[in-house]
């Protein structure tokens, strides 16, 4: 059950690609839209939930102001590793959408990971639990798809290669469960999970300032990128208070 429930939270990226079946035709309000949807997303969860939780982690081990400057200092380390990754990624696309899509890629297999580990142990505690996790955890993962599929379909204009990467970074959720399963079980305590949730924040965040939100006020609607944004972080409170 552990393993189905991290599977389902996993694939439910998929759901995103549902907008590249809507128009075959490059689409600059649907790239705007999706850009800064996402953004909005990925800053909301570093700030709603990984920094916090990262904080709360290692707070459980060290006191206060160490907390916050070790939290700092991961934090800078995830921004620093996403500036580095983005400096030497390859692009094939003029308009920069393929960077966008693959860097997106790996930071959401970055953060399904941990995710995946957080969803098996709780499916192995208490399975009401872990169904409530899977459930937030879903959510949330529909605009990560977003992410990935819209920028490499309209880069590359193929629907399989973006169904093929968003597909890559679901099942990265089942992976994490997989290795806490084999090797990671007796090895995680609060104090690592709050040093790589930071990690993670910090490369979320440099994703949606530096690559995703540029990107979207490319296209000259900027009011348009203000309302996606807002709806972005809308969703992710309203799914963060109901299902915590």
């Amino acid at each position: 059950m552990p393993f189905l429930l991290t599977t389902i939270a996993g694939l439910s990226t998929m759901i995103g690609t549902f907008l590249i079946f809507i128009s075959k035709k490059k689409s600059d309000f649907i790239i705007l839209g999706s850009l800064s949807f996402a953004a909005a997303v990925m800053m909301t969860v570093s700030f709603t939930d990984l920094i916090p939780e990262s904080f709360h982690m290692l707070s459980l081990q060290i006191k206060t102001f160490p907390t916050l400057l070790i939290l700092l200092i991961f934090l800078n380390i995830g921004i620093i590793l996403s500036f580095s990754i983005d400096k030497y990624l390859p692009d094939t696309s003029s308009d920069g959408l393929y960077r966008v899509g693959l860097i997106s890629m790996l930071a959401i297999i970055l953060h399904n990971i941990p995710e995946g580990i957080a969803t098996f142990m709780a499916g192995n505690t208490d399975i009401a639990l872990g169904i409530t996790l899977t459930i937030a955890i879903a959510l949330h993962n529909i605009p990560e798809g977003i992410s990935i599929s819209v920028p490499i379909y309209y880069a590359t204009g193929s629907k399989r290669k973006a169904l093929f990467y968003t597909f890559i970074s679901g099942l990265s959720e089942l992976l994490g469960a997989i290795i806490t399963y084999l090797f990671l079980k007796p090895f995680i305590s609060d104090l690592v999970m709050g040093c790589l949730f930071a990690v993670i924040a910090g490369i979320m965040l440099h994703i949606a300032v530096y690559e995703l939100l540029p990107t979207s006020l490319k296209y000259q609607y900027k009011k348009l990128t203000i309302i996606f944004f807002v709806i972005g972080m809308l969703f992710m409170i309203t799914s963060h208070l109901l299902f915590n």
